[in-house]
């Protein structure tokens, strides 16, 4: 579902001359799994993101969602896509069930078909009971569902969350992860950027582990404990990235 081989990304900086943000990074995700990528500020993960949602256009390297190519097809691939960050912007003036409709309708959802989706998306994150509260007035878990809803309005098969859970309570966060389970046992394809362990441990199978716009290591969780010697995935994160 989603193929990314030797992606880079490179920054002209006028004290440090060329900089690789992502440095011929490769993975694999595919339906039905939450693939984790992990990594300290910088690292290179939020930019490799940005690829993917074609926000930033890569230097080289191929980088593929359900076959489309995030260059040369970027329409196509946001047709394919939903993005959620901890940064996603909710609009003041406009109700939950406004800000969902009018990213529906920028997905091309129209009359009853859009509709039938919104009810359904309002009634799978609880939301009805806050449909017609104004951006201004939503507390940050309502923020954070509406931010869910307009993600997977247009019921993309790859999600692609970039520290979802960042700022939140406890109880926001532990809702977001629960919505991120459904979503994955729905079949979708999700990649998964968190610095939270424990949330990696809950959500994801295989994980890549990346630092200075290089993987790591990759692979499933178990075998990455296994062959580095450490059960602790901190402990284990900490050893390759210090």
């Amino acid at each position: 579902m989603i193929h990314v081989e030797h992606l880079t990304k490179s920054f002209r900086d006028l004290r440090r001359g060329t900089v690789l943000a992502v440095d011929r990074v490769s993975f694999d995700a595919e339906p039905g799994e939450v693939f984790g990528l992990l990594g300290p500020n910088g690292a290179g993960k939020t930019t490799t993101l940005r690829i993917l949602c074609t926000v930033l256009k890569p230097t080289s390297g191929v980088a593929t969602i359900a076959g489309y190519d995030v260059f040369t097809q970027p329409e196509r691939v946001r047709e394919h896509i939903g993005f959620l960050s901890a940064n996603t912007a909710i609009y003041d003036r406009m109700s939950a069930w406004e800000m969902v409709e009018y990213f529906g309708k920028l997905y091309a959802l129209e009359g009853a078909r859009l509709r039938e989706r919104m009810e359904h998306v309002f009634a799978s994150l609880s939301m009805n009971d806050f449909r017609d509260v104004l951006g201004a007035k939503m507390s940050t878990g309502m923020r954070q569902k509406v931010s869910i809803a307009r993600a997977i309005i247009h019921d993309p098969p790859v999600l692609i969350f970039d520290e979802p859970t960042l700022g939140l309570d406890v109880l926001v966060a532990r809702a977001v992860l629960e919505n991120v389970e459904r979503l994955r046992d729905q079949g979708k394809c999700i990649v998964y950027s968190t610095h939270i362990m424990r949330e990696v441990e809950k959500l994801c199978k295989r994980v890549a582990i990346i630092n200075h716009g290089k993987i790591l290591t990759s692979g499933v969780l178990d075998d990455l404990r296994r062959d580095h010697g450490q059960q602790d995935l901190e402990e284990l994160f900490f050893q390759l990235v210090a």
